[in-house]
């Protein structure tokens, strides 16, 4: 598994149990991709949270619109703030208005392990299960993973025993290159991908869907909600 820069930008993609590919942004070389967090969202309905940051640009850009074309993504469920292409001196201003907590530039990251057993020295073979047993193993708990994607043939992605999800689940299992419907399930029980405004280059040798090509997403995933004992 070779490792690959990724961006640490994209907050809200959620997959359940697994995730997506992250992204990285930015042509023209006036511009960056910059985080906005604004904390808790002030709405119950995200359009209305999407609509704030169009309002809270708006001034900035000058118009409504050119405000919508610079975001390239808003957050607005578990809370508020959005992705943005801006110049020095936009990301400036917007930093000093009261209602935002910070505006950060956008970063790429390498992954550095495929094998965080073997990184921290752990003994994956071990059949003390004490601490799964007090945690029920896990039942009924739902875990969102951000990173590089799932590769849903593992083992440790097997559905094989596992009910439903819980009825408070209330995500979505996207399609793209070689991740269909079927390759969610009772255990991945949502997942989707995240690749707006990257270059050919940034995308080659990637699936543009869910599916994990360098092993890092479906690494973590299976290390934090993946079948006891199989990695």
């Amino acid at each position: 598994m070779n490792s690959r820069p990724f961006s640490s930008t994209i907050l809200a993609a959620i997959l359940c149990i697994q995730l997506f590919q992250l992204t990285v942004y930015g042509s023209d070389a006036s511009n960056k991709l910059y985080i906005v967090y604004l904390g808790e969202k002030r709405h119950n309905d995200p359009k209305l949270v999407t609509a704030s940051h169009y309002e809270m640009l708006t001034p900035i850009f000058g118009s409504k619109e050119e405000a919508g074309n610079s975001i390239v993504y808003s957050y607005k469920h578990g809370f508020s703030g959005f992705a943005t292409m801006l110049n020095e001196s936009q990301a400036q201003i917007l930093s000093e208005m009261p209602d935002v907590i910070s505006v950060t530039p956008n970063s790429k990251f390498t992954a550095h392990t495929t094998r965080s057993w073997d990184f921290l020295g752990l003994d994956y073979n071990s059949k003390d299960n004490g601490l799964l047993q007090k945690a029920n193993y896990g039942e009924d708990i739902i875990i969102g993973v951000i990173d590089s994607g799932i590769w849903p043939e593992s083992e440790s992605f097997d559905a094989t025993g596992y009910g439903p999800a819980p009825k408070r689940w209330r995500g979505i299992c996207e399609t793209g290159a070689s991740f269909g419907a079927s390759n969610c399930s009772n255990k991945i029980i949502g997942a989707r991908w995240y690749a707006k405004d990257m270059s050919s280059s940034d995308l080659k040798g990637e699936y543009l869907s869910p599916r994990d090509d360098n092993g890092h997403g479906t690494h973590t995933a299976s290390t934090a909600a993946g079948k006891a004992f199989i990695f």
